[in-house]
């Protein structure tokens, strides 16, 4: 089953979709938070490959990176850590940079993510314009390539990048970068009414999804949530798997109430 249909399936029965994220290789044992997200109630589970040059995420995101690097963490090595994980249940998706796409090549790079049991991609850097090569190279492994709308997104391009996504559409709740903020955007319902009038695949908001309340609002709007500042600062705060596992179940309960 590709992401897409994973998520299609779930939210034709009405359910809010969840994907946390987690930076790969953050700490020893790091794939345990896979785990707990999926005993959450995880649909899909995004997956940071670190690099050194994060420029769409903000500072969250980039000291998980950081520390990950510095523990000698490399999309090798994230790769064959997923490998290893079985039983999860739930779609991963691997979020990183073309560079790194780049360094191996759209081939090579794709089918070692199918070899650790990734079936989606998101290259948040990759405009649709440049996205041919990739996608063409990604659907023939079997990966699932979502790509990203902005509020900023004209209407011709929106479409196109609703057209061409697959597993779903990442849509950017708001110009900037990733990170926890005090409320969604207002500019989160107006996007995603744009990509619905477009386009029936599944719909996910992210950047700024920080509480319960926030999903909650998020769901009225999307068919579910990213979630990845609001883990990870309680990772490099020290929260172990539990504890990440009772804030996403409060997310959970959240999008469940819709």
């Amino acid at each position: 089953m590709t992401v897409e249909d994973r998520l299609r399936a779930r939210r034709d029965t009405g359910r809010g979709l969840l994907m946390p994220y987690v930076t790969g290789g953050i700490a020893p044992g790091w794939t345990r938070y896979l785990e707990a997200f999926a005993a959450a109630g995880a649909d899909a589970i995004e997956v940071g490959l670190p690099f050194s040059d994060p420029t769409l995420d903000g500072v969250t995101i980039q000291r998980a990176s950081e520390a990950a690097l510095a523990r000698g963490a490399s999309t090798r090595r994230v790769l064959a850590d997923l490998a290893e994980v079985a039983g999860l249940g739930v779609p991963l998706v691997a979020s990183t940079y073309y560079n790194l796409v780049l360094h191996d090549g759209p081939g090579a790079f794709c089918a070692a993510l199918r070899r650790a049991g990734v079936s989606g991609l998101i290259v948040p850097d990759l405009p649709v314009h440049e996205a041919d090569e990739l996608a063409g190279v990604a659907a023939a492994a079997g990966i699932d390539l979502a790509l990203l709308a902005s509020p900023a997104t004209p209407d011709p391009r929106l479409g196109e990048i609703a057209r061409r996504s697959r597993g779903f559409v990442y849509a950017v709740s708001l110009m900037g970068t990733t990170g926890e903020r005090a409320g969604l955007a207002a500019s989160a319902g107006e996007l995603t009414a744009r990509i619905r009038s477009v386009s029936d695949r599944p719909v996910l908001l992210g950047f700024g999804i920080s509480t319960p309340d926030q999903a909650r609002e998020a769901r009225r709007h999307a068919d579910g949530v990213v979630v990845g500042a609001a883990v990870m600062r309680r990772v490099l705060d020290g929260a172990g798997p539990d504890d990440v596992l009772t804030f996403l179940a409060a997310l959970r309960r959240a999008l469940d109430q819709e």
